[in-house]
């Protein structure tokens, strides 16, 4: 069973129309589709949701549920707010400059430009609180290879100490300044 593509990938938000307008103004994806209905079609629980989907380039679609009678929003507090995010592929370092200024200049708070030595990266949140992430690759095709002849042995000795592996040590401390 060969996985083709995400078909879409789905959030909720507090607002679907405020939520489609931010992300059109912001990252420029297109509405594709909304559907509403009044019962849930898996469960035939009543309740009411708009699901809005948007194109996030690629044939990658996000989408999201406004859900009005459920309990607020909240995240999961025992997990750290910079582990669950959106990471989306901008083309190049100049895109992701030009991208941060634009935000910056609506009032959007941004970290980065962060160095993970294959990639640099911004990060921010969406009105949901979600946090997203633009990332433009850097990555050499020697620095692909050394990363993906270590993965298993990482993923190997990860399991049996949890503690971080040093075989691609040398990422970490290039992004760090290291010599």
């Amino acid at each position: 069973m060969p996985i083709q593509r995400i078909h879409h990938v789905a959030y909720r938000c507090h607002d679907a129309r405020a939520t489609v307008q931010w992300y059109q103004q912001h990252l420029g994806m297109d509405f594709v589709l909304a559907i509403a209905e009044n019962e849930v079609p898996s469960t035939r629980a009543p309740d009411p949701y708009m699901h809005v989907f948007l194109d996030a380039g690629g044939g990658n679609v996000l989408a999201f549920f406004e859900l009005p009678n459920s309990p607020p929003m909240a995240r999961d507090a025992n997990t750290p707010d910079w582990v669950q995010h959106i990471a989306f592929k901008v083309d190049s370092v100049d895109e992701l400059q030009a991208i941060k200024a634009r935000l910056q200049a609506a009032g959007i708070a941004v970290v980065g430009i962060t160095d993970h030595t294959i990639f640099k990266s911004i990060y921010f949140f969406d009105p949901n609180g979600h946090r997203l992430e633009l990332a433009a690759d850097v990555a050499t095709p020697e620095m692909t290879s050394k990363l993906d002849a270590v993965k298993w042995d990482m993923l190997e000795e990860w399991a049996q100490t949890r503690r971080a592996p040093r075989h691609a040590a040398w990422m970490h401390e290039k992004a760090l300044g290291a010599p």
